[in-house]
């Protein structure tokens, strides 16, 4: 079975959900903490960019940038508001997803190292997917926060 397909097909599908997600949310929920320790969907989606640039970066054979220090990560002043956070993760999902296509179905199986050890492309790309589902299930808990209990996904 070709790992390559496989890895795109799931990551676009990912993709596609948590944009979905980010649609149906009101303007007002992209800045909105719901307490101290809650993060805002602009934190959120800052975040899920940030994972998903370092994890290009890996597949690519590249240097990563060291983790920003200090817990959770937010998103700074200007990443605010929900043309902007959405334009970054379209931005994010088109770069991650032109990366994959640069590489052989043989080199999503060679190994590579990263962070924790060795791995292979097709596992970091499934990662990034499964990272997108988690906070996408966060995106989920946030509508409902806001009254909306409805299903988006197309």
């Amino acid at each position: 079975m070709d790992p390559k397909p496989i890895a795109i097909s799931g990551l676009k599908s990912a993709c596609r959900i948590f944009l979905q997600d980010l649609q149906a949310l009101p303007e007002e929920a992209f800045c909105k903490s719901f307490g101290d320790k809650v993060r805002t969907v602009a934190d959120i989606v800052y975040e899920v960019n940030l994972v998903n640039e370092h994890v290009a970066i890996v597949i690519r054979g590249e240097q990563p940038f060291d983790w920003p220090e200090g817990g959770f990560i937010k998103a700074p002043e200007d990443f605010r508001g929900k043309d902007n956070v959405m334009r970054a993760f379209e931005a994010s999902t088109e770069k991650i997803l032109s990366t994959a296509e640069t590489f052989s179905s043989e080199e999503f199986e060679s190994p590579i190292q990263h962070d924790g050890g060795e791995t292979t492309r097709f596992e970091r790309y499934r990662f990034m997917s499964l990272h997108l589902w988690y906070h996408s299930g966060q995106l989920n808990f946030i509508q409902t926060l806001l009254g909306d209990d409805a299903w988006h996904w197309k």
